[in-house]
């Protein structure tokens, strides 16, 4: 069964960033690269510029976009961008809702929604932050890591002990 769940997610997962790479194409934004996994290198090719590659280890799975691109489009798009993976997560739970396969989804779109460091929540609430100053500001992103990081933990923690 474990099995089972760990495919599951590792598909969550995949499909979680071939939303971002999706709407980063129709953006105009440049990727690189989409990996599933970590560590050791099993398996790559490339298709229309861009390496697709599969790790030994199938937890986490990442999108390489151009980042000064991405910083340049507006912040809608910039936000669209950053948040396609939740958007496709969440449309794949309804679509499959009452199976693992759909919890598996609404976990992940869920987790990558709060803002803890380099999730996708925390990564659009710096480019609001960013667009609101008008400036990068190191006092401002650390309050906002730090705080949105330990709300984040406290918030997992309560409804972990309210579950026990």
């Amino acid at each position: 069964m474990f099995l089972v769940y760990l495919i599951y997610f590792a598909l969550a997962m995949l499909l979680h960033e071939l939303g971002h790479l999706l709407v980063a194409r129709l953006c105009r934004v440049p990727t690189q690269e989409l990996g599933l996994g970590w560590g050791r290198q099993l398996w790559q090719f490339q298709l229309g510029g861009i390496r697709y590659k599969l790790h030994a280890l199938p937890i986490g799975a990442y999108v390489r976009l151009d980042m000064s691109r991405l910083q340049a489009r507006p912040l809608d798009q910039q936000v669209f961008v950053l948040l396609a993976g939740i958007i496709v997560n969440l449309i794949t739970a309804a679509l499959t809702v009452g199976s693992v396969f759909s919890v598996m989804n609404l976990l992940l779109a869920t987790t990558n929604l709060l803002p803890l460091y380099q999730q996708d929540g925390w990564k659009c609430g710096m480019v609001i932050l960013r667009k609101l100053l008008r400036r990068k500001s190191a006092l401002v992103e650390w309050t906002f890591t730090l705080t949105g990081g330990g709300l984040s933990l406290a918030l997992f923690a309560a409804f972990a002990f309210r579950y026990l």
